[in-house]
């Protein structure tokens, strides 16, 4: 199913894997290209309830890679370079759209469009050792990139995301925590069994109500308060058409656990 990162499938839930630990996993034109194509996909797979991001060797994603883009990058033309950004752009669309809760397990660094990849994930689970940098002003680009001016205030405050896109420093996972970028940390060894447990509970319960939260979590943000109780009366409503609903009323009157199909 990929051609560059690997990918497996365990029951319901999706794993990626970035996998070029000898350089710390960077991205390159064809894997943004496929990443963005795999997550577009996922709203067919209904096979596919949850989804894990994570690195190979104890590093996460060190962003673009040094010498297959930055490099290339220098020597574009303006037109070509906008086909780039719209790209990457498009990757992070992509993952904010699917209706499957995307779980980032991060370890060692997170940088650049790496630190995007998590950025863009639902829930991120880290270790003590990971640093995370959305580095762009120090390779002289502007921290907005790929949404970040967007995204990472929503998550952190916008006083904490404007320190960290002006100065391009790291992170640290303590400050990850505090400020709530990560859920939660784990020990390295037990981090990917902690993001598959997280991710397994979220692909067994109610996943079109699941894939209705996901949804509102991004729109409301651009809507006002009364506007966003409104469409969130309307979204339940949908809800509560579904036969998961109605098998969660019917194993509470017989005081059982529901089995939820997502439909």
């Amino acid at each position: 199913m990929a051609t560059h990162f690997l990918w497996e499938q365990r029951e319901n839930v999706g794993t990626i894997i970035l996998n070029r630990p000898e350089r710390k996993n960077p991205l390159t034109f064809d894997s943004y290209a496929e990443l963005r194509d795999l997550f577009r996909k996922l709203a067919n797979q209904s096979d596919i309830k949850a989804m894990v991001i994570t690195g190979a060797g104890g590093n996460f994603c060190s962003g673009g890679d040094v010498h297959e883009i930055i490099g290339p990058l220098t020597r574009m033309s303006t037109p070509d370079l906008l086909a780039f950004t719209r790209m990457t752009g498009d990757l992070v669309k992509a993952m904010v759209s699917c209706p499957q809760p995307i779980i980032a397990a991060v370890d060692g660094v997170c940088a650049g469009a790496g630190a995007m990849l998590a950025l863009a994930s639902d829930l991120r689970l880290g270790t003590p050792a990971c640093k995370t940098a959305f580095l762009f002003a120090r390779v002289g680009l502007a921290g907005c990139d790929m949404g970040a001016c967007s995204l990472l205030p929503r998550v952190i405050g916008q006083g904490r995301a404007a320190e960290l896109l002006y100065t391009g420093r790291s992170m640290t996972s303590a400050e990850g925590e505090r400020w709530g970028f990560f859920n939660s940390l784990h020990d390295s060894e037990q981090l990917l069994d902690r993001a598959f447990e997280l991710a397994h509970g979220l692909a067994t319960g109610p996943t079109f109500a699941h894939a209705m939260t996901k949804r509102m979590l991004m729109q409301e943000w651009s809507m006002g308060p009364l506007q966003a109780i409104d469409a969130e009366a309307d979204a339940q409503v949908l809800c509560m058409q579904t036969n998961d609903f109605r098998r969660a009323y019917e194993a509470f009157a017989l005081k059982q656990r529901p089995i939820f199909r997502g439909d």
